[in-house]
């Protein structure tokens, strides 16, 4: 286990839109300490029109040159950022259990893991999850939108952490592995899930801000986040400083900052990965999500990020309170308790099947009913 320490270095030109935020040199010093110039060699990393119209629907038609090789085993790190809220702690304590119950199932290409810990300080989970600590964003810089951190946490990561793997899975707290992940990603193509309120084409006038014409159609952003990502280790290298950047100055204009909303650091990372030429491979069964998604079939991650709210007999009451209910958010200082409530029956299988996989771990998780509060 480390402790990122600050390493004084030359500030990216990019980082000037922070000047207008009357912050002081200081300030300004301790965000861009570990940025570097890594613009150059974007051409590089350009993908031709032709390998982007064959990936409009990547799964059925893969580009042969960049088909795995039968046989070869390709591992990813597997690294999610979180906060020392107890919040926090109880979902990447149930994340990283059934991370270990399917590391090494046939078909699984995990590697290993780690919980980059953006609170600049050390928790009371350090013994029990492997942990880089990183610095959070200078107080009041992220405006109470805590995932602003997450990309400048990964920046701090990639460049002081000892990583093994040519490749990393970016995940989530409230993410739980399902089926043995294998690598999605084929070479320099991340491989990610596309989610269906991320609408480049649609919001065009603001993306244009960061992406101008001359970079190419608005089409070229994928309709991703961060996360679930799996990507080549050298390919996120380049992408994070520009993700931070673009991430903050979202933020920081009022125009994007109400039209993002929570999606913003999303779109920060769909721009930043248009911007160096990165297309990725979009992967539907990568994850699913409650309670709109109803089987788990094959596959591999349940992100519960939607209450789940049903009648006694089973019918869906999204956006009114439950007879029964399942929401994340219902424990926001505290560990959710062992042994939950089952659905009633008629709740779709990925509810169901979400349920028990959380009561499996809080079962054998050790002093689970221990709250982690400090």
């Amino acid at each position: 286990m480390m402790t990122a320490r600050k390493n004084i270095g030359r500030a990216s030109p990019v980082l000037l839109v922070f000047l207008a935020l009357g912050f002081s040199f200081a300030t300004y010093n301790l965000i861009t300490i570990v940025i570097r110039n890594r613009f150059s060699g974007l051409e590089d990393d350009s993908l031709s029109s032709g390998s982007r119209s064959m990936l409009r629907d990547p799964i059925t038609r893969m580009p042969d040159h960049v088909k795995k090789q039968e046989n070869v085993r390709l591992p990813f790190h597997v690294a999610l950022t979180a906060t020392d809220s107890p919040y926090n702690k109880w979902q990447c304590r149930i994340m990283y259990y059934w991370y270990k119950k399917v590391k090494d199932m046939p078909g699984s290409e995990m590697g290993g893991f780690t919980r980059v810990l953006h609170s600049g300080r050390a928790d009371d989970l350090m013994d029990e999850i492997p942990t880089y600590v990183v610095d959070p964003l200078p107080a009041g810089l992220d405006r109470g939108y805590v995932v602003l951190n997450r990309p400048w946490a990964f920046v701090q990561w990639l460049e002081k952490a000892n990583i093994k793997e040519e490749y990393i899975l970016m995940a989530e707290p409230d993410h739980v592995f399902v089926n043995p992940l294998p690598n999605l990603a084929r070479g320099g193509y991340p491989a990610a899930f596309p989610f269906f309120y991320i609408k480049p084409d649609k919001n065009e006038n603001i993306i244009r801000k960061y992406y101008p014409e001359e970079k190419g159609p608005v089409t070229n952003i994928d309709p991703i986040g961060n996360s679930p990502v799996i990507i080549k280790k050298s390919v996120l290298e380049k992408i994070a400083p520009t993700w931070m950047n673009i991430s903050i100055k979202m933020k920081n204009d009022p125009e994007t900052d109400k039209t993002f909303g929570w999606v913003l650091e999303m779109y920060g990372y769909a721009v930043a990965s248009a911007l160096h030429g990165v297309q990725h491979i979009l992967r539907k069964d990568f994850m699913l999500q409650p309670p709109w998604d109803h089987d788990v079939g094959k596959k591999f991650i349940i992100h519960y990020t939607y209450g789940c709210d049903y009648s006694l007999k089973g019918e869906l009451t999204y956006g009114k309170i439950g007879e029964w209910r399942f929401d994340k958010r219902s424990f926001l200082d505290r560990p959710l308790p062992r042994n939950l409530s089952l659905p009633p029956p008629g709740v779709p299988e990925s509810v169901v099947t979400l349920v028990k996989k959380v009561n499996e771990a809080t079962a054998n998780i050790p002093g689970w009913d221990t709250a982690r509060t400090g």
